[in-house]
């Protein structure tokens, strides 16, 4: 009887026409696929998952989904001012956003800080910042600032800022250099050199990285009143609690035609930028 052992480690020997062997190396294919059939059934017995219980509630994921596909339109008037809530939010939190980006991401570039120590320090703030889910940002923001629109527009603004910054900073890092070291050359000081050499290669870049971060912040906005962040998650958050699912398809009907219009002007806006 062939040892399963043999089957997965042993190496094997093949015999070419010619005459001579070469050695292949068993393949380890077995063992990465018993290691993850290992690992799914341990998160599913740490997470309560079971297959018997989604089995037999199904059915009731088609009940609510009958409800949210028939939306009431006439719940339409009660959604459009946290509608604009919501965009308003997340265009003012990405602004905010956007415009510290720009000095910061040349602070945690490697070709333009060259003091190590400093350097090391912008990002690692830059790393717990963007480590923490906007949803946290927005829950710290309203125990400090209460709650309202006022704490989801922070927080949004601290998403776009990581966000933003960390593309940017990794982009001018790849761009030619040359320019901006003739003008230090000559004299000019740092922020004359970035901004005369560097940022005319990465504004398009930065533009583009804008209106990319509205767009997102749009859907991360939209669930930020579950923790009373204000906009148009608080009314979805209230509509769930009363199992009122069709006025909840309204929402999610509106919210998308939105998100569609913003997200088809910023990949027109970006189109035109690259």
């Amino acid at each position: 009887m062939t040892n399963p052992y043999d089957l997965i480690f042993k190496p094997k020997t093949i015999t070419l026409p010619s005459g001579n062997s070469v050695t292949k190396k068993a393949s380890r294919t077995p063992v990465y696929l018993l290691l993850i059939l290992v690992l799914i059934i341990a998160a599913g017995k740490i997470t309560g998952f079971s297959l018997p219980v989604l089995a037999k509630r199904i059915n009731q994921l088609t009940v609510i989904l009958k409800k949210l596909v028939q939306p009431d339109m006439r719940f339409a008037k009660h959604v459009w001012t946290p509608l604009f809530n919501t965009i308003q939010m997340s265009v003012m939190g990405s602004f905010i956003g956007c415009f510290l980006a720009l000095p910061f991401s040349a602070l945690n570039a490697s070709n333009i800080m060259t003091n190590r120590i400093v350097l090391f320090i912008n990002r690692l703030i830059l790393s717990v910042l963007r480590t923490l889910p906007t949803l946290v940002l927005a829950l710290i923001a309203t125990l400090i600032f209460h709650l309202g629109t006022f704490a989801g527009t922070l927080a949004i603004a601290i998403f776009t800022f990581g966000m933003v910054t960390k593309m940017m900073y990794e982009y001018i890092e790849t761009v030619d250099m040359g320019a901006y070291e003739a003008m230090e050359a000559l004299g000019a000081g740092k922020v004359k050199a970035f901004t005369s050499a560097i940022l005319p290669q990465v504004f398009p870049m930065y533009l583009s990285a804008c209106l990319y971060s509205i767009e997102t912040t749009v859907r991360h906005s939209a669930v930020l009143g579950y923790v009373g962040a204000g906009g148009i998650g608080l009314l979805m958050s209230e509509r769930i609690s009363l199992r009122e699912y069709q006025q909840v398809g309204t929402i999610l009907l509106m919210l998308f035609v939105a998100v569609f219009i913003i997200e088809t002007i910023s990949q027109y806006g970006r189109k035109k930028l690259s």
